[in-house]
């Protein structure tokens, strides 16, 4: 996978927002055919994956479903509660730091400024849930 796209009604809150609580930097920027294109990646030189913020208007779903979400992996539990404590203050958290035992680990729950949920999470290993699937979940 190289990168997942989504809308935005305001780029720079978006942008600022994805600095400040995943540290993702500007990679690629660019407007076609009137809409404002931004790749934001971990670097800004070949990077692997990228979110794409693509700016138009679009209507805020009330409560999107709580299953759906983007991840980022962080370096230690103090970030996730830091990550926390900061969407606590701007009034976007969603679910407060806790651990959710083994595969999921220490998480928080933050939106976006177009609603999408964020995960930040410490000690989500995927080589570990993929170490206890099935062994037919392993080859589909």
């Amino acid at each position: 996978m190289t990168h997942v796209a989504v809308r935005t009604s305001d780029m720079n809150a978006s942008i600022d927002f994805y600095r400040r609580f995943a540290g993702l930097m500007i990679a690629h920027e660019r407007e076609e055919a009137g809409v404002r294109v931004t790749w934001l990646a971990e670097r800004t030189t070949a990077p692997d994956f990228a979110v794409v913020l693509l700016e138009m208007p679009h209507a805020h779903a009330a409560d999107p479903c709580p299953t759906d979400h983007f991840g980022f992996d962080v370096e230690s539990r103090a970030e996730v509660d830091r990550i926390s404590a900061l969407a606590d203050a701007e009034g976007c958290l969603k679910l407060s730091a806790r651990d959710l035992g083994p595969i999921v680990g220490y998480i928080t729950l933050v939106r976006d400024p177009s609603g999408n949920t964020c995960e930040f999470s410490y000690g989500q290993s995927l080589a570990a849930a993929s170490a206890t699937a099935a062994p037919s979940a392993k080859h589909a």
